[in-house]
């Protein structure tokens, strides 16, 4: 995978990334992808209503302009956008004391909410934020599917059997399961079971057989010919129709108000930025596309433009919902377009038959989503190449599940970081060693291995600051002091070192005076124009003198020869 950069200078927004180019032949695909997403995501969308606190019609309505928006702004051709569990329990939270939940009142706060997030969104890209999600390394995105997988999953398993929904969290929600193990509806469970057998069954006959769309349609019409709700088993009820309004949010426009919802705001921004760039990569990366992080704040940020403007909240990318339709054969935005479409229709046409849908049939499908999620694989590839990142995607996992979503991206952030951390804090150095039958080659720090009988040559293969200036510091006085024979010259091999910072500079000097009082001259070979402008203006070129510089190994050796002639 690439990852595309846009520069801040000659600042553009680009249409259609995530759609173009599409071929022929995949068109179908994507309508029966699309038509799969609309009939999962109508139902979901309606349950994260509830955990916002406003009425179920917005939750049609983000996928309606929002998703449209974010299909032509966006970059990614997989991330789907729309309402998402942890935004939405932020929102309710940040909105508690301030309206009536179910409002109009409520409505419109959130609708401002929505707004104030785009703002975020596009001042990210503006100054150029996008580079965050370059802390989340291929380990960590690894272990944070497998998390939301695990997540997802375990959390269905009371809707399957039918129960009322209880406890927080992932753990809280098994042990409120386990609890009330007793009350288990079977119509419910029945409907479930064979819900999971036709789409596992569907997918193993052909994987092109849109499964999950034929079980939704055979359970709404098993549960109206059955009238399954007579028998306890909980459908969605009774939807409105109506198409949204457009406009801004009616509000008592303040500053005050404004300040009391920017922290709420700040709280989504930083949820969405993380959790979007974390799916889109993940998807960007096994299709190896280009994938650029600020077009996405972009198109991010018009979906939730769209959202505030049509009265319903905040929107974020779904890794679920990507799984999904990645799982359907979707490979564009066209999938999301055509799911535009298909909302279009529900809303102004199909809201009836929506009333008869078993709420554990959308506990199945989602179940099945995140088992796709988990990637055992994966994490067992990780394991047997590089035993450390493994425990870093381990972590990662561990805290999703158990802490949320949320907590396990910036988990996920930092150890990134950590891990990147480790690596130059103890860089694998080398000295280089001439060799009559096979030229120049790397030789490990403790060899006692010269360039030229006076000349060491010590390659330092990280950029120096100041948490791996003491290890410079100690492997270069005692290479030194060891030297047999005493050594002339000391050069720093820097092709490696793209930048010294001011603690690494002051380091650089306290090693030329102790090399200058034992007789040695400090050079250096192989530094980029950068470095070298770092060197200028740290001082440590006036130091060793412009003329200790060599752009080549060839260059350094016919100076070391000519150094008495």
């Amino acid at each position: 995978m690439t990852t595309e950069k846009t520069e801040a200078k000659g600042f553009r927004i680009p249409l259609f990334e995530g759609l173009l180019p599409i071929k022929g032949s995949q068109v179908p695909t994507e309508v029966i992808a699309g038509i799969t997403l609309a009939a999962l995501a109508i139902p979901e969308v309606m349950g994260y209503t509830k955990i916002a606190g406003t009425p179920v019609i917005t939750g049609l309505y983000t996928i309606l302009i929002p998703m449209a928006l974010y299909a032509i702004f966006g970059a990614s051709r997989h991330l789907v956008v729309g309402a998402d569990s942890a935004t939405a329990a932020i929102l309710a939270a940040g909105l508690v004391g301030l309206a009536a939940v179910g409002s109009d009142e409520y409505v419109a706060l959130a609708a401002v909410l929505a707004i104030l997030v785009a703002v975020f969104l596009i001042l990210a890209r503006i100054i150029g934020l996008g580079f965050l999600a370059d802390f989340l390394s291929s380990t960590v995105l690894v272990g944070f599917l497998t998390g939301v997988g695990i997540q997802v999953a375990l959390g269905q398993i009371g809707g399957m059997l039918g129960l009322e929904v209880h406890g927080h969290g992932t753990l809280g929600k098994i042990v409120a399961d386990l609890q009330h193990i007793g009350e288990t509806n079977f119509y419910a469970l029945a409907t479930a079971v064979a819900v999971l057998v036709m789409i596992v069954g569907l997918k193993k006959l052909s994987p092109k057989i849109p499964g999950a769309l034929l079980a939704v349609i055979g359970a709404m019409v098993v549960s109206w010919a059955m009238d399954l709700q007579s028998h306890g088993v909980h459908v969605l009820g009774t939807i409105p129709s109506g198409l949204p309004a457009i406009g801004l949010p009616d509000v008592n426009w303040s500053w005050d108000l404004i300040q009391k919802l920017v922290p709420v705001a700040f709280a989504m921004f930083v949820v969405i930025l993380a959790q979007s760039a974390a799916t889109s990569r993940a998807f960007a990366a096994r299709y190896n596309e280009r994938f650029s992080e600020n077009t996405d704040l972009v198109g991010l940020g018009m979906a939730n433009i769209g959202a505030g403007l049509s009265g319903t909240f905040v929107v974020s990318g779904s890794p679920t919902k990507t799984q999904m339709v990645d799982g359907a054969g979707g490979r564009t935005q066209l999938t999301h377009l055509t799911t535009v479409v298909v909302v279009l229709l529900v809303i102004l046409f199909l809201t009836g038959p929506l009333a008869y849908m078993p709420e554990a049939v959308l506990a199945a499908i989602v179940f099945m989503i995140g088992l796709d999620l988990i990637d055992f694989k994966g994490m067992k590839k990780i394991f047997v190449e590089a035993r450390a990142e493994f425990w870093v995607a381990l972590i990662t996992t561990a805290v999703v599940v158990v802490v949320g979503v949320e907590q396990g991206i910036i988990v996920a952030m930092v150890l990134s970081l950590l891990d990147h951390v480790r690596r130059g804090y103890r860089s694998k150095n080398s000295l280089i060693v001439a060799r009559q039958a096979d030229g120049w080659r790397t030789s490990p720090v403790s060899s006692p291995a010269q360039f030229e009988p006076g000349l060491l040559a010590y390659r330092f293969s990280h950029s120096m600051y100041y948490a791996n200036a003491e290890q410079f510091s100690e492997e270069v006085i005692e290479l030194a002091s060891s030297a047999d024979p005493t050594l002339s010259w000391f050069c720093i091999d820097a092709a490696a070192i793209a930048e010294v910072d001011y603690s690494a500079a002051a380091t650089l000097r306290s090693v030329y005076g102790i090399l200058k009082d034992k007789g040695i001259r400090m050079v250096f070979a192989l530094a980029s124009e950068d470095l070298r402008a770092d060197l200028d203006r740290l001082g440590i070129t006036d130091l060793v003198g412009k003329d200790a510089f060599y752009a080549t190994g060839d260059d350094l050796l016919n100076a070391y020869h000519q150094r008495k002639q």
